[in-house]
């Protein structure tokens, strides 16, 4: 009972990281621990699940996506999604700068933990951490492309949001705003569901689903057999991107809009510390900070006993 306990608080963190540009889900289920146990429980859906439910053997098939972990997980990122999500778009709207302070702290104060999960760091490993350094760090500075409705880039826009937001460190919305279809997908075709005009809508969220399915299928089965087969050197690459999204997400920059969406990033600047508001902000991020202490200390508290 207590680990589904605290699978579904990782849910729900999960769930909430998604709001802030910048921060995926996968880069909390990362720090907090979960993250290969999902990837395994993702890759378990194959031809063979398939078979097991058309069979209706549902303990087998319940014990082989090991879905007590999928459910805890999955209600906590529902959880989230009704109640604190909610609350964290709306300070973000008002004070985003708090906001990505507070995950700044946690992401920051995380990556120490986060490397000691590196058994040897050995040239090759350092090597792709720099490199998934670059990578992170690059996106932040890319121009993002204009809208394209084709369904072939539709379908690889799909595969592209799916794969950055398993990917710990690369965010899903952030990778469809630099594509050009963020707009498009996250916020007029969505709109166009709720309105009730499906004929309008599936034009574009059948191709995108379908890549965002075949980018989970593929990108799961090759993680799983990455971390067992390279595991320092797969943790190095995710580290390297986890620490490269600090850039991202670093709270003194400046934001360019479009229709009240954010579609760039420039100016990135130190806080000025003559501003009383920066001061609640730096203490956004020692909240952020001692999050990650409180849940460090507590798992060690576990282990030991």
């Amino acid at each position: 009972m207590r680990e589904h306990i605290a699978t579904f608080l990782k849910g729900f963190a999960m769930g909430a990281a998604n709001v802030v540009p910048g921060v995926s889900g996968g880069t909390i289920a990362f720090i907090t621990g979960i993250y290969e146990r999902l990837i395994d429980a993702l890759k378990a859906f194959d031809l063979k699940a398939l078979k097991l439910a058309s069979k209706f053997q549902i303990a087998e098939l319940w014990a082989k996506i090991d879905g007590r972990f999928l459910l805890s997980l999955g209600l906590g990122v529902i959880a989230s999604v009704l109640t604190l999500a909610k609350v964290l778009k709306w300070g973000f709207d008002e004070h985003p700068v708090l906001i990505w302070s507070i995950f700044f702290g946690l992401i920051a104060a995380s990556i120490p933990s986060v490397g000691k999960m590196v058994k040897t760091w050995s040239g090759g490993v350092m090597a792709l951490f720099l490199l998934g350094l670059a990578i992170a760090v690059s996106m932040a500075f890319l121009t993002p492309a204009s809208t394209n409705e084709n369904p072939l880039y539709l379908l690889l826009c799909g595969v592209a949001a799916m794969c950055s937001m398993i990917i710990p460190g690369l965010s899903g919305s952030f990778v469809l705003l630099l594509m050009g279809n963020y707009e498009l997908i996250a916020i007029e075709t969505i709109n166009t569901l709720r309105q009730g005009n499906l004929g309008e809508a599936l034009p574009i969220l059948i191709p995108v689903g379908s890549g965002a399915v075949v980018g989970l299928l593929v990108l799961s089965r090759f993680l799983s057999w990455l971390f067992k087969t390279h595991h320092d050197k797969a943790v190095g690459a995710i580290t390297g991107f986890v620490a490269g999204s600090l850039v991202i997400i670093w709270p003194w920059k400046d934001t360019i809009e479009k229709n009240g969406k954010i579609v760039r990033f420039e100016n990135w600047h130190l806080p000025d510390l003559t501003a009383g508001a920066t001061w609640m902000q730096i203490g956004a991020v020692l909240i952020g900070v001692s999050l990650i202490v409180v849940v460090e200390l507590f798992a060690r508290k576990n282990q030991k006993s």
